[in-house]
């Protein structure tokens, strides 16, 4: 015997659908409209897959007379039930989250302009100098050097909601206790195919570090020294690894040399009442307004 439960549905108004000449009372999802000429169904509650179907067939035969584009449904991880239901009626996946996932439906006859996942991962290696011309490098206990003895600057990956000047202090912090001042981002890098098929981009960072005593992360780290920058630089992998080799020379640039590279300037707050920033050469930037207003 199966017991009674009662499903929570939301509750939205019906309409009146025309479709042949006859008049339909139907029940709607949940929805809104985007900016885009779109609709997004919100899911909160739960709801059998039967309702669920008619609902939706009702909704996305009205939306199509409306003249809406993409239609998105957010599905909570706890309503995963229905995605066969809303896959069937043509939608497809578009992305997910530890909380929920996207499915997607382009309903005119024309090619969707709906557009795709997020495509890239932002990562950062921090180049951290001391006085004493020494660089403070680490060796990994997983990925591609393990094992074999390469010491390499701290990277890691900017977590959601990050700045890429916070995620370069943090991670050397957490690598090392090292604590440092971020200065500049000195080079970027765009590396296609890399994890599950999305693309990285590896921002190269200059951070002057403000204590120096080492205390490697047990977890992730094999080994963190200061090494003076001539032995980092003799390495074997330096003289076979192209990236190594442009890090070595972007160290002597900025040193040795008048290089220059991209520091955060904060700029208002968004509507959203967030800062943002924007990544310049201050320097040459400063100057070129200061001769402009003489």
């Amino acid at each position: 015997m199966v017991g009674s439960m009662t499903v929570s549905v939301n509750s939205t108004p019906p309409v009146d659908l025309y479709a042949n000449g006859t008049v339909h009372h139907a029940e709607l999802l949940p929805a809104s409209d985007d900016d885009h000429g779109g609709i997004i169904v919100d899911m909160k509650e739960p709801m059998d897959p039967d309702i669920f179907h008619a609902r939706l067939r009702a909704s996305l035969s009205l939306w199509g007379q409306q003249g809406k584009k993409g239609i998105w449904i957010k599905l909570p991880i706890a309503m995963v039930n229905l995605v066969e239901t809303a896959v069937k009626k043509g939608f497809q996946y578009h992305h997910a989250e530890p909380n929920y996932l996207m499915l997607v439906y382009w309903i005119p006859d024309t090619p969707s302009t709906i557009p795709a996942n997020a495509s890239h991962r932002v990562c950062v290696g921090a180049i951290v100098l001391n006085d004493k011309r020494e660089v403070l490098v680490v060796q990994e206990k997983s990925g591609i050097f393990q094992g074999k003895g390469v010491w390499k600057i701290p990277t890691g990956v900017v977590d959601e909601g990050e700045e890429i000047f916070m995620a370069a202090v943090r991670e050397v912090k957490e690598e090392t206790a090292i604590d440092t001042e971020f200065l500049e981002i000195l080079a970027f890098r765009q590396w296609h195919k890399s994890f599950f098929e999305k693309s990285d981009l590896v921002f190269l960072c200059m951070l002057r570090p403000l204590s120096f005593d080492i205390q490697k992360q047990e977890l992730e780290i094999e080994a963190a020294q200061w090494m003076p920058f001539e032995e980092y630089a003799a390495q074997p992998v330096a003289q076979n690894h192209e990236l190594f080799t442009y890090i070595i020379d972007l160290c002597l640039a900025k040193v040795d040399r008048d290089y220059i590279g991209f520091s955060p300037q904060p700029l208002r707050p968004t509507l959203n009442d967030q800062i943002s920033y924007l990544y310049s050469n201050a320097r040459d930037l400063n100057q070129s307004s200061s001769a402009d207003r003489q």
